[in-house]
């Protein structure tokens, strides 16, 4: 399990884990749609297995964001005298859209590494 972390942080392939997912170098720090290879390079396993593959990385993605709100929310608490400041929404809201590069890379990588066992 910790492997499969590490490979997944990594953006190693869910089968060989010697070929890239992602074609971009450093692949939780870009701005922009994320840009994906169809197959490795080394053993050719395609990433997309359907039209509409990664629909379903879309929740992750929403898991992703909602926990990494409620995390927001219970750190900034600590910064404000009243338990629910507006200025906290505003704080919640910078960090989602901070974090909206890495949750879209991240969650397809999971994603994939979720179902990496079902070939077509």
């Amino acid at each position: 399990m910790a492997n499969t972390l590490v490979h997944i942080l990594h953006n190693e392939c869910p089968h060989c884990h010697e070929g890239k997912i992602f074609n971009e170098k450093n692949i939780f720090f870009n701005i922009g749609f994320p840009k994906m290879n169809k197959t490795c390079s080394h053993c050719h396993y395609q990433f997309e297995k359907e039209p509409g593959y990664f629909f379903g990385a879309m929740y992750v993605n929403y898991g992703l964001t909602v926990a990494q709100s409620i995390a927001t929310y219970v750190i900034a608490q600590f910064f404000f005298i009243k338990a629910f400041d507006l200025r906290i929404i505003a704080i919640i809201a910078f960090v989602i859209i901070a974090m909206a590069p890495f949750n879209i890379r991240f969650s397809r990588l999971l994603w994939i590494y979720m179902f990496k066992n079902y070939s077509i």
